[in-house]
């Protein structure tokens, strides 16, 4: 089996976008603001909006299953205020567990939290309990930086976060540390506020003893892990001089790695540096770089070429494909042993 870890609902109906945009301008045109029943999206209309282009390209990629959250950079965190990302939150984790409903044999939920900058994290429980207990959730998107690029909340090892980690541990379900849109013009979204944010979300951990308060927690970094692999000495240089534990000891029983790199240097280095038990399977398609590769006729983000290329033997291939993904996700690995699999 296939497991793509890392999946967004890029391709709602347009009545989605509608819908926020109505709810947007109603934050200063109050009567403009839309109810929640005004937006309605039919069973058919997802089924064409996934049939058509995320599990039509599973199908030709070969993959079996993708953990699917709510498209990150419709999060925008920034825009609003906790009852604006609440609401808006609520209703992008529904569309997500109804495709999971329409689709369980190829889908599965994670959550969308309606953080807000500012707003104590704690606030964001009720969404995750529901989404975990009502909808079957099998993971969380934890956003570090909810202002969209100025980075006014604490670092993630701040004790402001431990309510989501105590709920986190007790449900025993990984968080994938995913930012939104950029609202910073310094920062584009996805060519560098996504990757500054999964280097600074490991740095964070890095310089912190999180582990040791949260043993079982575990986090998943995105997008490669950003600059992490490619500056592997860098860390463990500064891990040294901090007097923290070898990074083995000190990261990488918790902190796991994907492999949404876009070209084969990319994933040869990630599979060469990072211990294949920290890399998971993931594509992240009908995402950010949606467009052919120029040099290789394909896709960039057709990520199971590049495994499939790399210098791995089978066993290998399997914990990445695999075999990780239920270690780290045990929710979805108990899911799928309900069904045979």
């Amino acid at each position: 089996m296939i497991i793509d870890i890392h999946g967004h609902y890029t391709t709602a109906p347009k009545a989605l976008e509608t819908w926020r945009n109505r709810q947007i301008a109603g934050i200063k045109s109050p009567s403009e603001m839309p109810k929640v029943a005004e937006l309605q999206i039919s069973d058919d209309e997802l089924r064409e909006s996934i049939e058509n282009n995320q599990l039509k390209l599973m199908r030709e990629r070969g993959l079996d299953l993708t953990i699917f959250s709510p498209r990150a950079s419709f999060m925008a965190h920034h825009i609003g205020d906790f009852e604006i990302s609440s609401t808006w939150a609520a209703i992008c984790n529904e569309l997500c567990y109804r495709v999971s409903q329409l689709f369980p044999e190829n889908f599965v939920p994670a959550a969308m939290l309606p953080q807000s900058p500012g707003v104590d994290p704690a606030t964001c429980i009720p969404e995750l309990v529901k989404c975990v207990e009502q909808y079957g959730n099998v993971a969380i998107n934890l956003n570090p930086d909810p202002s969209g690029g100025h980075w006014t909340s604490p670092p993630l090892s701040d004790r402001s976060w431990y309510p989501i980690y105590e709920k986190m541990v007790e449900y025993d379900i990984p968080a994938m540390i995913h930012v939104s849109t950029s609202c910073n013009a310094c920062f584009h979204t996805t060519g560098s506020h996504y990757l500054n944010a999964d280097t600074t979300a490991f740095m964070q951990c890095l310089t912190s003893d999180l582990f040791r308060d949260f043993p079982t927690l575990r986090f998943v970094i995105p997008h490669g892990g950003g600059a992490v692999p490619y500056h592997w000495g860098r860390f463990r240089g500064l891990a040294q001089e901090l007097k923290k534990p070898l990074l083995k000891d000190h990261l990488l029983n918790n902190v796991f790695f994907d492999t949404c790199v876009y070209h084969q240097p990319g994933i040869d280095l990630l599979t060469r540096v990072i211990p294949v038990d920290n890399i998971l399977f993931a594509s992240e398609m009908i995402g950010a770089v949606r467009g052919i590769d120029p040099e290789t006729g394909h896709y960039f983000d057709d990520t199971k070429r590049y495994v499939e290329a790399a210098d791995m033997n089978p066993e290998q291939r399997y914990k990445i494909y695999e075999g990780n993904a239920r270690r780290v996700y045990p929710c979805l690995d108990t899911l799928l042993k309900t069904k045979g699999l």
